[in-house]
């Protein structure tokens, strides 16, 4: 079964919601953003179990938090226009049965129903990521991108797993 956007409307009402929380975070237009206080806000309204970790170098970020089943990993590179901002969580381990049907299927949800997020392969893992670069980058878009991929990998790990895993 796959997702698709009308099961993904309490993703958007969660993001909807979002902007209240986000509005309180205190920065100036004027001002450079400030990442990392916004991905904090974002984690810690998703977050369930109170396990959010950050691991801080020079100015590389990178939060782990749990989200239903999944772990859902932000990495935000820097703050400067070229960095990058990614949210991703495994969804399933290789090597599965029928990975040729397993692919097809992640291809086909990658364009029906994922939003902005997308379905790839990181070290012999299934994961739901998104990426983007720094510049321009919202709030909106960071608590979306972040409540996206949180939801669409909890949703699909255990059926994907039940399906293909061995």
């Amino acid at each position: 079964m796959a997702t698709t956007p009308s099961d993904l409307e309490s993703v958007l009402a969660s993001f909807a919601s979002m902007a209240n929380v986000l509005s309180t975070v205190n920065h100036d237009s004027s001002e450079t953003t400030n990442y990392v206080e916004l991905i904090q806000t974002v984690i810690a309204s998703l977050e369930q179990t109170e396990t959010a970790m950050v691991n801080h170098r020079e100015d590389q970020f990178l939060w782990k938090f749990q989200y239903g089943s999944v772990e859902v990993l932000v990495q935000l590179t820097g703050q400067s226009n070229e960095d990058t901002f990614t949210v991703w969580a495994t969804v399933l381990s290789l090597p599965v049965k029928d990975e040729l049907t397993l692919l097809r299927r992640l291809l086909e949800m990658n364009w029906t129903s994922t939003l902005e997020a997308r379905f790839g392969i990181l070290d012999n893992q299934v994961v739901a990521i998104t990426q983007r670069s720094v510049a321009d980058l919202s709030a909106g878009e960071i608590s979306r991108a972040i409540t996206i991929v949180a939801t669409l990998a909890d949703e699909q790990d255990d059926l994907l797993k039940a399906e293909f895993g061995l």
